[in-house]
């Protein structure tokens, strides 16, 4: 089958053995229809985590073409997927904390989603994997899993009502994160460098968004809109400054959710202004099954909007899909098997 393999930090088009089922007993065969291009692909291969040979992609929508389970998917049955599964009977997962699992990640879909067919595993089918709605189209189905991550880091800051919550960084999971705040309710404003991305999520339902010039007078103004500081701020940009402009962003014992990794961590540890300001940080990473599922019916039911944020491309094409998201050419790319 036809595979996006990585080699020296470039994908290159290369025939790979089809996974058989029969090796692996029970589960599935997907034909891979479509598989958005994650940020943290880009960090793998910019960071050498991703090693060469790998095949990467996780945003996968696909169709089943060969089946041996005991859930209720069929054949022909299209799908979206998480690519991890959690016990459930962990330490970390008896603390809610799923995505630190070592079962979870040590599970991944077989090979990734930058080609023909991969394979699912029974556990899969029966977690992590959720039939697509004939309303939705094979791009909105992609976003599943990259919107439950952000329903998760919403649940984890457990947004209280009528609270005034910062998202800082509009790439498409800035976008998605200020959506997920937005269905609980809440009121939600942007914050990003650049001027068209900050229009363009005043179309997705934020109440308002700011361009940051430079850091006081943005943070003047931002006092107009919310003058104790916002509740909860959202870090999605991967900037190491990120962290000290949400410090001065956020109200005292406000929670600063850290949604993105950084090429290189802060130097500094703003440990006082913690500690003083009773500032709760944390981090967010990956969904669980039932994040996944809350995902899956916002997206059914429209609750969520994400047309004009994809950018398609063949698999071919795929080292432009990464070039072009890197250079902010485009939001997001979708890989069209």
């Amino acid at each position: 089958m036809k595979a996006a393999v990585l080699q020296d930090k470039k994908f290159l088009i290369q025939n790979i053995a089809s996974p058989k089922l029969e090796e692996y007993g029970e589960g599935a065969i997907i034909k891979v229809i479509g598989c958005g291009l994650c940020g943290s692909d880009i960090v793998k291969i910019r960071t050498g985590k991703a090693k060469n040979g790998d095949v990467l992609g996780h945003e996968v929508v696909g169709e089943i073409v060969e089946i041996n389970s005991k859930t209720d998917f069929e054949i022909g049955d299209k799908v979206a997927m998480g690519h991890h599964v959690p016990c459930f009977n962990c330490t970390y997962c008896w603390n809610g904390n799923f995505s630190m699992c070592r079962h979870f990640k040590e599970t991944n879909i077989i090979p990734g989603g930058f080609t023909q067919f991969i394979y699912v595993s029974e556990e899969h089918l029966k977690n992590t994997v959720f039939h697509v709605n004939l309303s939705l189209s094979d791009m909105e189905a992609s976003f599943m899993e990259p919107l439950a991550c952000c329903i998760r880091a919403v649940k984890r800051a457990k947004v209280k009502d009528n609270s005034k919550n910062l998202i800082i960084g509009l790439g498409t999971v800035g976008i998605l994160m200020g959506e997920a705040v937005k269905v609980f309710g809440n009121s939600v404003y942007g914050c990003d460098l650049i001027y068209d991305r900050v229009c363009l999520s005043e179309k997705y339902g934020f109440d308002k968004s700011f361009v940051l010039k430079d850091v006081q007078s943005t943070l003047t103004e931002m006092k107009k809109t919310a003058p104790y500081g916002f509740d909860n701020v959202f870090l999605t940009a991967g900037a190491s400054s990120s962290l000290d402009f949400a410090v001065k962003a956020a109200r005292d014992g406000a929670t600063i959710v850290v949604f993105s990794s950084v090429k290189d961590d802060m130097k500094g540890f703003c440990n006082n202004e913690i500690y003083y300001r009773e500032l709760n940080i944390i981090g967010s990473y990956s969904p669980s099954p039932m994040d996944l599922e809350d995902s899956m019916a916002l997206l059914e039911e429209g609750k969520v909007k994400t047309e004009g944020l994809l950018t398609q491309y063949p698999l071919e094409g795929l080292n432009d899909a990464v070039n072009d998201t890197l250079s902010n050419k485009i939001m997001k790319a979708y890989i069209k098997l």
